[in-house]
């Protein structure tokens, strides 16, 4: 028994003493920032943001045509109020509302770089109205906020660039590599005619640029437990898109009678074991480098988690939401309440990890539900995008600008749950990240498509400063 005991302890400490030099082996990842001068932001700057927020630019539906007079009443007022980027870069117009700009490097063997935003924004619920401060398009300005749609996505970083490029203009700098600046107008709805043209059109003109940015990372303030620092998450990839219609189609009959296998509870039994047998959370690329970057810079005994993934994986996964998630959304059937219905359907809303694909869903889906019930692909889907690399000179780069700007900060890549534009463009594109220094805390993330969608004054002259030095650091 003796003996035993001792193998048991000798056991314990072998395995602690792996946690601890694991843990005390995960050092921080952060490089050096440089200082900077202060960059002097006109005040009209501000004012630009909040005119930008009065063009109505929504985009309401795939089947609904864009509002011409917004779009183009933008478009001019861009080039009313940038005039120098006007003068002096090309501009084209894909699809008739989507923009691309072109600023032509001096160096034409550097690879470009291609800086994304979009133009429009989501609908506004009337009933939520009375609960803004101001406006949704109204475009005030208080003492420490813009006001309005579009001023946390995505207008603020389009502006942002338009204010940078203007400055730097206004210096008489000019790029070693080109630089395009790309608007689509229609990211909400996928971007099928606005970024995915914009990125068809570039690789039908043979470019490949070096790194491709777009929103979808951001300052987090006080969102991760464990670090006081704010986290600047870079995401270098983001999850796929699909959803499914479950689909249940029988006699139906009265409700008097009712069927050992009713429709609508046909329906709700797919729905309860889809929820309850979801895919498994994953250790993937590039949610390990989350474990690596942020693990660093936890306190010891949080760090132990992150260090030993091996062993602690399972409730780090779960809080990073490191798996393809399912998510009803819509559910139809039924006509009367006396009227069992003939037919119901349930719609099903995956974010599909890396590593995993549409198909894969679809069988993950057929495994798991009835075999009487039909699955159907819903409308716009897409894979998981590719994973970028954080070793390239563009990384290293955008890192560096990041810390320089955000000395504070604490650089983490990782992965977006989300959709945006960005996944188009790796055909044409060594990279692609997803960064604009929009700060988001506890009590702002459901400002995101949501109400009283706001930006602070002091964030968006932060967001000019890290486009404008972004570009020149690439010099």
């Amino acid at each position: 028994m003796r003996k035993l005991l001792l193998a048991i302890v000798s056991i314990i400490a072998i395995f602690a003493g792996i946690i601890i030099v694991k843990t005390l082996s995960l050092n921080s990842h952060q490089v050096d920032s440089d200082p900077l001068e202060q960059l002097d932001i006109p005040d009209m700057a501000v004012q630009n943001l909040a005119s930008a927020v009065q063009y109505k630019t929504i985009s309401f539906s795939e089947d609904a045509i864009p509002d011409s007079t917004a779009f183009n009443g933008f478009h001019q007022f861009l080039k009313d109020t940038y005039p120098l980027v006007h003068e002096n870069l090309k501009l084209e117009k894909i699809n008739e509302y989507s923009l691309l700009y072109t600023w032509e490097g001096s160096d034409s063997t550097k690879k470009p770089i291609i800086l994304l935003s979009h133009q429009d924004v989501v609908p506004v619920d009337q009933p939520t109205i009375k609960d803004w401060e101001a406006g949704p398009f109204e475009g005030k300005i208080t003492d420490s906020h813009i006001i309005g749609r579009g001023t946390m996505d995505d207008k603020s970083s389009l502006m942002a660039l338009m204010e940078s490029v203007e400055l730097l203009l206004g210096e008489s700098f000019t790029p070693k590599q080109t630089i395009y600046l790309a608007f689509g107008h229609d990211e909400e709805l996928g971007g099928e005619n606005g970024a995915k043209a914009i990125a068809a059109y570039l690789k039908e003109k043979g470019i490949q640029a070096a790194m491709t940015l777009d929103e979808g990372g951001f300052l987090a303030d006080q969102m991760v437990p464990g670090i006081d620092k704010t986290v600047a998450m870079v995401n270098l990839s983001e999850k796929g898109y699909a959803s499914f219609n479950l689909i249940v189609e029988t006699g139906g009959g009265h409700s008097s009678a009712p069927p050992e296998k009713n429709t609508l509870g046909m329906l709700a039994q797919a729905i309860v074991d889809l929820e309850n047998n979801q895919l498994p959370y994953k250790l993937v690329k590039p949610i390990d480098y989350q474990f690596k970057y942020m693990g660093a810079e936890m306190p010891f005994i949080k760090k132990m988690a992150f260090a030993n993934p091996w062993l602690f994986k399972g409730p780090v996964l779960k809080a990073l939401n490191a798996h393809t998630t399912t998510a009803p959304t819509i559910i139809e059937g039924g006509v009367k309440d006396n009227v069992i219905p003939t037919m119901g359907k349930a719609t099903i809303n995956f974010r599909i990890l890396p590593g995993e694909t549409i198909e894969s869903v679809k069988e993950h889906i057929q495994n798991t539900i009835d075999d009487g019930i039909k699955v159907e692909l819903a409308g716009f889907a897409t894979n998981p995008s590719p994973v970028s690399g954080i070793d390239s000179d563009a990384f290293k780069n955008l890192e560096k600008t990041i810390r320089s700007v955000f000395p504070e900060s604490v650089v983490v890549p990782g992965l977006i749950g989300g959709g945006t534009d960005a996944r188009y463009f790796y055909d044409v594109s060594d990279d692609v990240y997803r960064f604009y220094p929009i700060r988001v805390g506890p009590d702002s993330m459901t400002r995101f498509h949501g109400i009283d969608e706001k930006l602070s004054i002091d964030n968006y002259k932060e967001m000019i400063t890290f486009t404008y030095y972004l570009i020149k650091r690439f010099n």
